[in-house]
């Protein structure tokens, strides 16, 4: 089953259940990646629904940090809620010794000689850990790792 469908199941039972949360935040999504496939003029797929689904939980984490400025507990709550419910349709995420075996390999594969070749060593890991891992993570680990060479 593909993830479109899982959601749209998901939805339908969320309105059943007559569950608020769920319901709007999986509508949200649905609006996001049908809004990102007509701006793209592509298919939806699984690609283009788990780079919508993760925008949106980064957006609530960026709200989350902003709610906590102005003591907004209430929306922190709701939000967390929202971002539980968008992780379930995230693949697993890559664990330090999954991320840094696949950072070895890139690095075996790009030889990088400075800072300069970042571009080329995320041109072949991002494939690899799209969707799987903290992107600004990933990149802080791979800086780290070219200050040492």
């Amino acid at each position: 089953m593909n993830l479109e469908t899982k959601l749209k199941e998901d939805l339908i039972t969320a309105m059943k259940e007559k569950d608020k949360v769920k319901m709007a935040t999986l509508r949200s999504v649905k609006g996001a990646y049908q809004l990102e496939s007509i701006n793209k003029k592509c298919e939806i797929n699984d690609s283009l629904i788990l780079d919508c689904i993760n925008k949106q939980i980064k957006m609530r984490m960026d709200s989350i940090e902003e709610f906590k400025k102005a003591n907004r507990t209430d929306l922190v709550t709701s939000y967390e809620q929202e971002i539980e419910i968008l992780k379930k349709y995230m693949p697993a995420m890559l664990t330090d010794d999954e991320l840094n075996k696949i950072i070895e390999e890139v690095f075996a594969l790009v030889k990088p000689q400075s800072i300069k070749d970042l571009g080329k060593i995320m041109k072949e890991i991002t494939p690899k850990v799209k969707n799987r891992c903290d992107m600004q993570k990933l990149n802080n680990l791979i800086k780290s790792k070219i200050e040492q060479l």
